[in-house]
């Protein structure tokens, strides 16, 4: 009878192991499905170094000791990989509304502009870290880490009025890697032979459209909260801008600004720009270096939001709405971009009925004094 005790529990035991050798193997959407298969399964993939494992393929990143110090403090691996893995989806998008957006109400007092201000005395830049991890072609290419919120010292001055913006390469210096981040066709790139080739058939363009991802995920260590701020895979872009060797590649998120802007809404823009470096030629690879990683909040009118608003703002991205279907998340930027579109189309009518306004004001005024005159 012990024999056979012994034997059965030898065989769970193997089955244990068996099981989690498989279960290692897998990405996180298949072994978040995997979890819900059996209770064994379920069982063993509560393991944190499973969901380490499924964090570090993402995301090289988390590879570091500090930033796996930050994520254990923080619930873990697999909380981590919940909250980041889904993209933010805003899908309370206000209607078009031009008296809404005409104008900031002038009775507004400063905790309306600026919401609770118990709430913003609260927030520390020094308590946001911005982990970025940047993919070709399921290659990863760049690993950054920033720790708080560049030039935020004096917050309650320069950094509390003037517009938000982190400029990743130029912050997250790493005397222990290679600063310059470069692209080439050993790395997937078509071969091209001139630039006036490529204005013609945009095959480079295309090919690094389609193959870039990026991920940018805030963590707040105070309140516990993560999420990604990209949008992974590119929502537009821009060739040959400001120069025919330079590629702007756009990314984002639409971030719920309720009780903070009067748009309730803002986006989170995160920019992406390429250089050509070389074309093929002269034994020399066609090559690409990044010049420019950035992100920054824009509100409905195209207006930067401020540092003071933009902590705000993040703060309470943290803990939105988010879904795995990429369609919504493209829903929900389109969404926006509409109702912007409508309100920029707006204004502009206004603007031309004011001018109209004025040259016949003016047309009115030169007629009666010559009729004076006369």
């Amino acid at each position: 009878m012990a024999t056979s005790v012994a034997q059965v529990e030898s065989m769970a035991s193997l089955n244990s192991d068996i099981f989690y050798d498989i279960l290692r193997r897998l990405d996180g959407p298949t072994l978040a499905s995997a979890a819900c298969a059996c209770a064994a399964f379920c069982s063993i993939s509560k393991e944190e170094r499973l969901w380490e494992n499924v964090c570090s393929s993402l995301w090289p990143s988390t590879n570091r000791e500090d930033v796996k110090d930050l994520i254990s403090s923080i619930g873990g691996f697999r909380k981590f990989y919940a909250d980041c893995f889904p993209l933010i989806v805003n899908k309370e998008v206000p209607e078009f509304q031009w008296n809404d957006y005409l104008e900031y109400p002038e009775e507004w007092t400063e905790a309306d502009y600026y919401g609770d201000m118990d709430d913003f005395e609260s927030i520390s830049p020094s308590d946001f870290v911005s982990i970025v991890d940047i993919r070709y072609k399921d290659k990863t290419i760049c690993s950054k880490v920033l720790w708080g919120i560049p030039n935020a010292n004096d917050f309650n001055g320069w950094f509390y009025n003037c517009p938000f913006r982190i400029d990743l390469l130029t912050y997250s210096r790493d005397d222990d890697h290679e600063d310059e981040v470069s692209l080439s066709v050993s790395d997937g790139l078509p071969p091209i032979t001139s630039m006036e080739r490529e204005r013609k058939d945009g095959k480079l363009w295309q090919e690094l459209r389609d193959g870039i991802r990026l991920s940018w995920i805030v963590v707040n260590k105070k309140i516990k909260q993560a999420a990604n701020f990209a949008s992974w895979s590119p929502l537009g872009g821009q060739r040959h801008w400001p120069t025919d060797k330079d590629f702007v590649i756009r990314f984002g998120s639409v971030l719920p600004a309720k009780d903070i802007l009067p748009c309730q809404v803002v986006e989170c823009i995160l920019i992406m720009k390429f250089k050509v470096i070389h074309t093929e030629g002269d034994g020399v690879q066609t090559s690409l270096k990044l010049t420019e990683l950035s992100l920054q909040l824009e509100d409905m009118e195209g207006a930067y939001v401020n540092g003071r608003n933009s902590l705000l703002i993040l703060k309470e991205a943290l803990s939105c709405c988010r879904s795995k279907n990429y369609s919504e998340v493209l829903e929900s930027c389109h969404l926006y971009s509409k109702v912007q579109s409508e309100l920029k189309e707006e204004k502009m009518r206004n603007e031309s009925r004011l001018d109209r306004l004025c040259i016949l004001s003016g047309i009115a005024a030169f007629a009666t004094f010559c009729y004076y005159v006369m």
